[in-house]
């Protein structure tokens, strides 16, 4: 089953979610603040992707910038960089889907059309 990690006050997370009900995709919810990924998992996902860092990250909150991590990533272990986004649910660029190998953060409605429609 796909896991759909959201904030639900985020309209972004919002739009993707109806966007996949809409399209018939079956999904378990995951709230990112109240049950964020521990280091290990978002390690692995860090392991595991051809993504940059900076795609698990996101980039245009407040605590991103607050923590002035724009300067610090090019610099960070994927095990130093899976526990700071381990820290706080906010660092994580959401919504992050994930089933089996794949993997999206953010949405964007053709990326959704290609990894989760048909699948």
């Amino acid at each position: 089953m796909l896991d759909f990690y959201w904030y639900p006050k985020c309209s972004t997370c919002r739009k993707a979610k109806q966007w996949l009900d809409e399209n018939g995709v079956d999904y378990r919810t995951i709230d990112l603040i109240q049950d964020t990924p521990k280091a290990a998992l978002i390690e692995k996902w860090l392991n595991e992707s051809e993504q940059p860092m900076t795609y698990f990250f996101n980039t245009h909150g407040e605590k991103y910038r607050e923590l002035k991590l724009k300067d610090e990533l090019p610099t960070m272990s994927n095990i130093q960089a899976s526990q700071v986004l381990a820290s706080d649910g906010m660092l994580i660029k959401r919504p992050v889907l994930i089933e089996g190998d794949k993997m999206t953060t953010g949405f964007k409605e053709d990326v959704f059309e290609k990894n989760w429609l048909n699948k």
